[in-house]
């Protein structure tokens, strides 16, 4: 989390109307449902009904894509994050982005500064166990193609709403992304959760201004029917007449906005009026009224325009791309979304960040990606890998190997890790002791992650090859191989742990148990990169060359444990024994030079893993995690497991 102080802006006034209240304590009367306003207790109905409900629908739409389902326990507000300013260390026009979940918005792009001014705002959606932690990132503009990253800062939402102080904003220090601590400029923002009822209010008056075409605040009988078929209820629709008469409780022959609320909340409690959201069409729950209500909020923000930042983005680098990436994605070169990383989509490859609940692009060299592609994803590029290219991948993975080896790979090294002999001793370097908790500890029918990864995990194989293994002779036999594999892994749990070259290269025992044997399995040494597992032309995790060890567990039962070898990665390297016992969480060994992958295969039902890695796998998303992270929990009674 960024820095943050309470100075006063230059030129702002202070919009405290509570006699010196709190920011804390203005968020606590604004989250109160106010039970003891008399004033207006019609726009009190529908949020007193966010206390019951419950989610279940599914709401999405153009502009408001990232939204999910949230539980009632689980919503915490609708906030209203304004970015104010920046103070940067040169000149330049300069674009912020935030970027929250699976959402980002970006600014409008400034004027030539060093003093950038925004005062753009956002509307977001906050959970007490959903993404809460932001990350706020400043770009010049000065490139054709793509903007540079300056500076960047994560504010945890939740807390900054909690603190006690007097300033409606603060200021958080900006630091440079590519040197640790170094700050490089600072930026101005504000947070508040909208009070309910003024949400309710400005709910009403964005619907009537839909259909208010003479602009007087009331709407005629014309103008609300034509209202009642914008909300799609046929049943409605038959009965605008009465429900007019019943909304006009002055008998003017119109509808006022207070009146429209009204009616609103009160048929929201008996037979809801809405049943699409007028603004993206988007078909809505009718008895979820909590996910109902979020959804209206912030899809009417984008469709009145009173919103600044622009949405519609996953990352802050794809909402800071220039006008170059745009064109390509309208002439179909290139794409950009979660998914199976084929064709144009592999020009980027989004990962899920479990720990700060974020999409993040991984980062790979254009030229790379464009080799990758034609090698991986066409017949010619695997025809020339048949044709002695192979030979050549592992012939270079090894030479690379030694070289990583020798005290002249260090001048590869940057200074401040320069005391290492060899490039592979700064690659394989251990972890500081606690750097890496063990999720549950002490209950060994908790497995865990065994390694700094990006996971995918699978109920069966079959979701495996549908949602992420497109190699078309892929099997958990051709996995294991003859000597190991056994018929309970047939249709066994998979998690696959993909590690990056600027990954922790050292792996760990998911699970407590006894290793039985060790069997190596010569191969090639194909990328492990989901453009090559993504391909049908290629059968990276079966042809690569593998180490398989069996861990017989009191928990899981057998559990099998793959080390897969990779380009640039020859070096297998266990620490452990046949016979050894290990704890979740021991270090079982390593990889040398390059990214590389291991693959844990689970009896047929024996373990349940844990739902957010099994939803973003079934979307074709790798979860960026550590080692210790918990991974699921045995479903099996505890059998007994001969010791070493």
């Amino acid at each position: 989390m960024g820095h943050g102080s309470s100075k006063e802006l230059p030129g702002t006034e202070s919009t405290n109307s509570e006699g010196g209240s709190t920011r804390f304590s203005r968020m606590k009367q604004k989250l109160h449902f106010h039970s003891k306003d008399q004033h207006h207790p019609h726009l009190r109905r529908i949020f007193r009904r966010i206390s019951v409900s419950r989610g279940n629908g599914t709401s999405s739409s153009s502009s408001t894509s990232a939204l999910k389902l949230v539980s009632a326990e689980d919503f915490a507000g609708i906030a209203l994050l304004t970015l104010i300013s920046a103070d940067m260390q040169f000149k330049d026009r300069w674009l912020a982005c935030v970027s929250l979940g699976e959402q980002t918005f970006r600014t409008h792009i400034s004027h030539q500064t060093h003093k950038p001014v925004w005062n753009s705002e956002k509307k977001l959606m906050l959970e007490k166990n959903g993404p809460h932690l932001a990350r706020i990132s400043v770009f010049e503009t000065n490139r054709v193609s793509k903007n540079k990253l300056v500076g960047y800062c994560e504010i945890d939402l939740l807390e900054f709403l909690a603190q006690d102080s007097d300033s409606d904003f603060e200021v958080f220090e900006l630091f440079d992304p590519a040197s640790a601590g170094k700050v490089v400029g600072r930026i101005s923002l504000s947070c508040s959760v909208e009070d309910p009822i003024e949400t309710e209010k400005n709910f009403a008056r964005r619907i009537l201004g839909i259909v208010d075409y003479n602009e007087d605040g009331q709407l005629s009988f014309s103008e609300f029917s034509d209202l009642i078929k914008a909300f799609g209820n046929q049943v409605a629709d038959k009965k605008k007449e009465e429900l007019f008469k019943v909304a006009d409780k002055n008998g003017d022959g119109v509808v006022s906005m207070d009146e429209l609320a009204e009616l609103l909340a009160i048929q929201q409690e008996s037979v809801p009026l809405i049943n699409c959201c007028p603004v993206c069409g988007e078909v809505l729950e009718v008895s979820d009224k909590l996910n109902t209500l979020v959804h209206l909020s912030l899809c009417f923000d984008e469709g009145t325009g009173n919103q600044v930042m622009t949405g519609g983005f996953l990352t802050d680098k794809q909402a800071s791309y220039g006008w170059m990436f745009k064109l390509s994605e309208w002439a179909h070169f290139s794409s950009y979304d979660v998914g199976l990383n084929s064709g144009s989509s592999a020009s980027h490859i989004l990962v899920f960040d479990r720990k700060t609940k974020r999409l993040v692009e991984e980062l790979i060299d254009k030229k790379i990606v464009l080799s990758m592609r034609a090698i991986y994803q066409s017949k010619i590029g695997l025809g020339l890998m048949d044709k002695g290219a192979k030979e050549i991948l592992q012939s270079i993975s090894e030479k690379q190997g030694r070289e990583m080896n020798t005290i002249e790979s260090a001048r590869d090294i940057p200074k401040f890790v320069a005391f290492f002999k060899t490039f592979n001793e700064f690659f394989i370097r251990e972890l500081k002791p606690g750097a890496r908790p063990i999720a549950s500890v002490e209950h060994d029918d908790v497995a865990i992650c065994a390694a700094d990864c990006r996971l995918m995990a699978f109920k069966s194989v079959e979701d495996s090859l549908r949602f992420w293994i497109k190699g078309r002779k892929f099997s958990i036999q051709g996995l294991l191989g003859n000597e190991i594999y056994s018929s309970a892994f047939a249709d066994g749990t998979l998690v696959i742990f993909r590690l990056a070259p600027q990954d922790y290269h050292r792996f760990h025992s998911p699970v407590s148990g006894t290793i039985d044997k060790f069997v190596k399995i010569p191969g090639c040494l194909y990328t492990v990169n989901p453009i090559a597992v993504n391909s049908k032309y290629c059968n990276v995790f079966t042809q690569n060359k593998r180490e398989v060890s069996i861990i017989s567990t009191a928990h899981f039962g057998k559990v099998a444990f793959v080390a897969i070898g990779a380009t640039m990665v020859g070096s297998i390297t266990f620490s452990k024994k046949a016979g050894d016992h290990v704890k979740k969480g021991d270090e079982l060994g390593y990889f040398s030079f390059g990214g590389s992958t291991v693959i844990c295969v689970f009896e047929k039902d024996v373990i349940k893993i844990d739902e957010d890695l099994l939803a973003n796998s079934a979307r074709s998303l790798e979860t960026l995690v550590t080692v210790g992270m918990s991974l699921g929990v045995a479903t099996k009674k505890q059998t007994k497991v001969g010791m070493p």
